[in-house]
């Protein structure tokens, strides 16, 4: 045995360094750049029937012995980096179709960035269109496709559209009359309806977006390679304090008044630039505005020759209605199609991400969660129909559903399952949750004002809030103006399923009232932590909110024609949480919390019927007094 010195083995350990260091180096660089070598870019504009030139971006495998499908996303968010020699890290829906090869494409729509026309946002389906100058996101998609298959070298013929939350809404347009040459295409997180996806919810507006106005507002009259929007600064970390302080959301238009289209900047006077914040504050009930731009309806007659795999997160904080509204009604409509839906733990668009550690917020669910999704699911589903015979067995579920309770995937060949048991709980009296109709009696709290509830035990503010969907829900059961009712402890494992409905009896002292409705998911006390939570919290006692929505009391009977409550007359307010798959284990409660405000997820109601909350003024906001009466029900799917 030879007898190294010390010295001779520092030597030894640095180099091993050195040479492990170099190769991690090159890896990592070969991973960055691995879209520069093995794909060739190419810019240009393709001429939409009525003459305007969309910018697009084509990214094309060096390879050319063989041909290959087209994966296109359009979107209003950029195809950034703009310049032939400028590459994406990664392109496509995930790595796994990056590195066996397809043709990317991405484009900017109408209107933005680079590309010729006007922007409008959510812009409404032409059924009948008569001329050229009929067009919308389905025209603009039949007419890109076109180009792409006649123009671009070495594809197969197939295309597959795909796209998260704006995108996704344009995946969807592209199934509505879709070129032959479409034949998958992947909605995922896609935005429905624009008055319950996003920026409302059951007539509420949703403040938290506030911020998120101008991304879509800001006008833009030429194209451009830079950002002309500005988001604005609260120029605070305290989110709650900001919006309480500020007073009605009238006091919020000084946010939106451009001086400069070239690069915006705020001024003063009291007329909105913002055509989104306009259009926000000028249709505040479910009008023909918002109708006509919705998508879901338009979703009866989609193309045989195109499969769908629709996708969401069930704890999806912008656009779980518009993923779960886009699967139902292809299916009820289009009952032969394939069409296919994947609804997993994830917040929004976290299942394209590659980190192994699945969380969301404090609550964490799995590892690789994502990543066996884009390697087993989606690309499976885009391979299958793209290169492959793209028969209907496919070999992936009908729906293919996470229980988030159960920490574990099921699949389904229906959704909802039919195997379930419709089941009523009361709102009872001394905090009961109940399958036994109570004695009616009246439970009443008071909603101050100037003390709403918060959504959040958080002190910071977000761009869109998110995490929010998981938090503990403890510090809102101890305030006095949240009403709490849970079962005993489960003896055995409960798993509910599908849609939730909420059948309120309610009344109020004012003319007008939000009500939410939150299922919670009480743990018991020898829960154990996880990794990743927030230091002041512990799994001990969790209270995991499960699902949550709001109802604005105004829009109960109609969300066109909104109508004031009579003061203390007892008054049915009914809505729908969207679907869950949840299993509450023995040991755990079900628990239901009932409030009034959620601040400042949603806008502060006045508590006083207006026509236009856009346009209410400091004196119509008042505190009031509120009662559930325990004959209110909510009603769940119980797996059998």
């Amino acid at each position: 045995m030879k007898n190294y010195t010390f010295k001779t083995l520092i030597i030894v350990f640095l180099t091993f360094s050195i040479i492990s260091c170099s190769k991690s180096e090159s890896s990592n660089s070969q991973e960055n750049n691995y879209v520069q070598n093995n794909y060739t870019k190419t810019e240009t504009t393709i001429t939409m029937r009525d003459g305007v030139k969309l910018f697009t971006v084509i990214y094309a495998p060096k390879d050319t012995s063989k041909k290959y499908p087209i994966l296109l996303q359009r979107t209003p968010y950029s195809c950034r980096p703009y310049g032939v020699d400028k590459f994406r890290k990664k392109i496509g829906p995930n790595k796994f179709l990056m590195k066996e090869g397809n043709i990317m494409v991405y484009q900017d729509v109408r209107g933005r960035w680079m590309s010729e026309g006007t922007y409008e946002n959510m812009r409404a389906y032409i059924p009948n269109k008569k001329d050229s100058t009929d067009i919308d996101e389905s025209s603009d998609t039949y007419d890109t496709i076109d180009w792409l298959v006649k123009n671009v070298k070495n594809n197969n013929g197939n295309v597959g559209t795909w796209g998260i939350s704006y995108p996704g809404f344009y995946a969807t347009c592209s199934t509505i009359d879709a070129h032959p040459a479409l034949k998958a295409s992947s909605p995922q997180a896609s935005i429905g309806d624009f008055f319950f996806d996003d920026f409302h919810h059951n007539g509420a507006y949703l403040l938290s977006y506030f911020r998120a106005t101008s991304l879509f507002g800001t006008p833009k009259n030429k194209p451009t390679d830079t950002a002309w929007y500005k988001i604005p600064d609260l120029k605070t970390k305290d989110q709650y304090q900001f919006f309480l302080d500020a007073g009605p959301l009238s006091n919020l238009n000084h946010y939106f008044e451009y001086e400069n289209l070239d690069k915006p900047k705020l001024n003063t006077k009291n007329v909105s630039s913002d055509f989104f914040w306009k259009e926000l504050t000028e249709h505040p009930n479910y009008d023909e505005n918002w109708q006509k731009k919705g998508i879901i309806q338009h979703l009866k007659n989609i193309k045989s020759h195109v499969a769908t795999m629709v996708v969401g997160g069930e704890f999806d904080a912008e656009d779980l209605y518009g993923a779960l509204e886009t699967y139902k009604t292809i299916e009820k409509y289009n009952p032969n199609n394939y069409n296919t839906l994947v609804f997993g733990p994830w917040s929004h668009g976290q299942w394209a991400r590659s980190k192994v550690r699945n969380s969301v917020g404090n609550f964490y669910f799995g590892d690789s969660i994502s990543i066996n999704y884009q390697k087993n699911i989606e690309t499976k589903f885009f391979n299958h129909f793209l290169k492959e015979n793209g028969d209907k067995n496919s070999g992936l579920p009908e729906a293919y559903v996470y229980d988030s309770g159960a920490k574990k995937w099921k699949s389904f060949t229906t959704w909802p399952p039919k195997n379930i048991k419709k089941t009523k709980y009361y709102l009872a009296d001394n905090q009961l949750l109940t399958t036994n109709k109570p004695i009616e009696k009246g439970i009443q709290f008071i909603s101050d004002i100037k003390k709403p509830v918060p959504y959040s035990e958080d002190i910071k503010t977000v761009f869109t809030p998110r995490k929010y969907m998981t938090d503990d829900q403890r510090f809102a059961a101890r305030r006095s103006d949240v009403l709490v009712f849970e079962t005993p402890i489960l003896q055995n494992d409960l798993t509910l399923i599908g849609e939730i409905k909420a059948n309120l009896k309610v009344a109020t002292t004012g003319t007008d009232a939000d009500w939410i409705v939150k299922v919670i998911d009480v743990f018991p006390a020898d829960a154990k932590d996880q990794k990743g939570m927030q230091n002041h919290l512990k799994m001990s006692n969790y209270f995991l909110m499960v699902r949550s929505e709001v109802m604005r009391g105004k829009f109960r009977n109609s969300f066109t024609n909104p109508e004031p409550f009579i003061p203390n007359k007892k008054t049915a307010v009914n809505f729908v949480l969207q679907d869950i798959n949840h299993t509450f284990k023995k040991g755990h409660k079900l628990q239901i919390q009932v409030q009034s405000t959620w601040f400042p997820l949603i806008d502060l109601n006045p508590q006083t019927f207006v026509p236009n909350i856009f346009k209410a003024t400091k004196e119509d906001f008042k505190t009031q007094t509120h009662t559930v009466f325990t004959n209110s029900t909510i009603e769940f799917s119980v797996l059998n």
